[in-house]
């Protein structure tokens, strides 16, 4: 009790004598600006680590202003700004986007998503407004009535310090990406994505290639194209957390199950993505542009924002170039991992997003589906289109029961309960597809379609099922080094009134990457030259395209783009 007694007395004396040096004013101002900085800590970060990554983020700020400035108040009250700014637009855009800002945001410039904001929440331009205009003022006294100053060896010091501790203890702990969905502990996670950022940045690049090839890219753009055969419509279907769940042991599954998964010519496929129970981009950048996210290391979680501008080599492009018009319809906002901006810059030239097709945040495959159609209708004999359709049925979670008003007859089949849900909404999912296909044929029968689908990854619990004497940690193992079983799921071919023109690329397992080159020699299309160059990779690694050779192959690959100018500025 003594020590505590004197520590509140030692502090109490403090007090008294900074008010009685520098004035009740500045001494107040800045005792409040850490208080306010402390009950932030202690309302969003929800660790004791956090909590300490927090404090040292904090005192980086202020001995970085203290560094400038040399004032004690105004450099608290300029670091009391910054974290209630990162914390209010973290906040805004992980209720829009169910994601927080992370380093890589101030790294990758990308408008969509504050354009996004401005439409959603129109007041927020004017409440920044009113902001500026209160908090410049304010800030103007402090500096006028702060009187204490700290000697610059201090401040360095300080700022040192807090940056070494900083690294240290964000190092300590590796960051999830997965994190990111959280939605708590904006500045700590902010200060962590940052050191974890520049690190890969400073030790590894951004982007993976070869410093110098032999060999070389004519531009593609420059080619012309002169198909062998009419053109058909190009569907290709993102076939939500899709895949043989009969992989898992003991799994039952409904009469006809396994016809989803086959081909026109009865084969079934498999398909190796590159994320595990949630990330969808990975597939979405890899079938439009036939490369790997892998190839951005630790940045690829924000591969879409990354390539955004720079990455110009697309399936929707070369589509283009032989007369298609591009299409996607997007289930989610468009600003949503910056699927908008990317999609756009490597050629799809009509971007329906979940405002523009009014979609509510699920829907059926019919909803898209039914918006295909009427937008083939709309363009009937005006020649090819390319329609990417991104569904959303059969996402996450499984624990409830969703569209009970859907497939009302459905009967459980003594699964766990989430793969019963799972398989009732893959069944909605084939009895949709099957039913868009009649329509097809139905509404448009003298037009011809190659339909190509694929799954972008496995639900989130099929870590769960598939090994299930494993535990938690052997699956980490061997989805960190990237079992297949875990990273498989399917792709398949369907047309009507067209006969695919060549199927050899069509293995029976493919990596991703390798699905537009798929798509397009299955069309009758001529090949650029950089996926006659891809094709030969698929030759050589059997199928598999990252990680062929250790990742020589790719790097060389890269680096031949990149040299075409269809990869710029990385």
């Amino acid at each position: 009790m003594s020590l505590i007694a004197n520590t509140i007395g030692r502090c109490r004396l403090a007090a008294k004598a900074l008010v009685a040096r520098y004035g009740v004013f500045a001494t107040a101002s800045i005792v409040l600006l850490h208080i306010a900085a402390l009950g932030l800590m202690l309302w969003y970060e929800v660790s004791p680590y956090n909590m300490l990554v927090y404090v040292l983020t904090w005192g980086l700020l202020n001995f970085f202003f203290l560094v400038l400035l040399r004032r004690a108040a105004i450099s608290a009250a300029l670091s009391l700004v910054l974290v209630v700014t990162l914390i209010t637009f973290s906040e805004f855009k992980f209720g829009v986007l169910w994601i927080q800002v992370s380093f890589v945001d101030l790294m990758v410039i990308e408008t969509d998503t504050a354009k996004y904001l401005l439409q959603v929440y129109p007041w927020l331009g004017w409440a920044v407004l009113a902001g500026v205009a209160v908090v410049v003022p304010l800030l103007g006294l402090l500096w006028w009535s702060d009187p204490l100053k700290v000697r610059l060896r201090y401040a360095l010091a300080g700022f040192a310090a807090c940056l070494l501790g900083l690294i240290a203890v964000s190092s300590a702990v590796d960051l999830n990406d997965l994190e990111a969905y959280h939605g708590d502990s904006h500045v700590s996670y902010f200060a962590r994505s940052g050191v974890k950022s520049v690190s890969e940045l400073l030790t590894h690049g951004m982007f993976e290639s070869d410093a110098i090839v032999t060999g070389r890219l004519k531009p593609s753009l420059d080619l012309a194209c002169n198909p062998v055969t009419k053109p058909p419509h190009i569907i290709l279907v993102h076939d939500e957390s899709s895949f043989d769940i009969r992989s898992a042991p003991g799994v039952k599954v409904p009469p006809g199950y396994g016809d989803h998964f086959k081909s026109l010519d009865g084969k079934q496929r498999n398909f190796l993505v590159e994320g595990v129970g949630g990330p969808s981009w990975y597939a979405e950048y890899s079938v439009m542009t036939g490369l790997s996210a892998r190839s951005f290391g630790r940045f690829s979680y924000f591969v879409l924002g990354i390539a955004s501008g720079r990455v110009q080599r697309g399936l929707p492009n070369v589509l283009k170039n032989c007369g298609y018009r591009t299409h996607t319809l997007f289930p989610a906002l468009g600003a949503f991992m910056n699927s908008r901006s990317f999609q756009t810059k490597v050629g799809v030239q009509s971007f329906n997003d979940q405002a523009d097709l009014g979609a509510n945040e699920l829907e059926p495959d019919k909803f898209f589906y039914d918006k295909t159609l009427g937008m083939l209708e709309k363009e009937r004999g005006q020649g090819p289109s390319f329609y990417y359709i991104y569904l959303v049925a059969n996402h996450f979670p499984w624990y409830v029961r969703w569209r009970p008003d859907i497939l009302a007859e459905w009967k459980d089949l003594n699964n766990p309960p989430l793969v019963d849900e799972y398989l009732r909404r893959q069944t909605m999912s084939r009895i949709d597809y099957d039913n868009f296909v009649a329509a097809l044929k139905e509404k448009f029968p003298e037009e011809s379609f190659l339909l190509v689908r694929y799954g972008d990854h496995q639900p989130d619990f099929s870590t769960k099922v598939l090994e299930p004497a494993l535990d938690r940690a052997a699956i980490a193992q061997k989805v960190m080094h990237f079992d297949p079983k875990y990273y498989t799921t399917y792709y398949a071919i369907d047309a009507i009134n067209f006969k695919p023109v060549d199927l050899s690329s069509a293995v029976d397992t493919l990596d991703a990457p390798y699905l537009p080159l798929v798509t397009m020699e299955a069309a009758g299309l001529p090949l650029d030259p950089s996926f006659v160059e891809q094709k030969a990779m698929l030759k050589r690694c059997n199928g598999i395209f990252y990680a062929c050779g250790g990742g020589a192959e790719v790097r060389r690959f890269n680096r031949m783009l990149i040299d075409a100018g269809l990869i710029k500025q990385l």
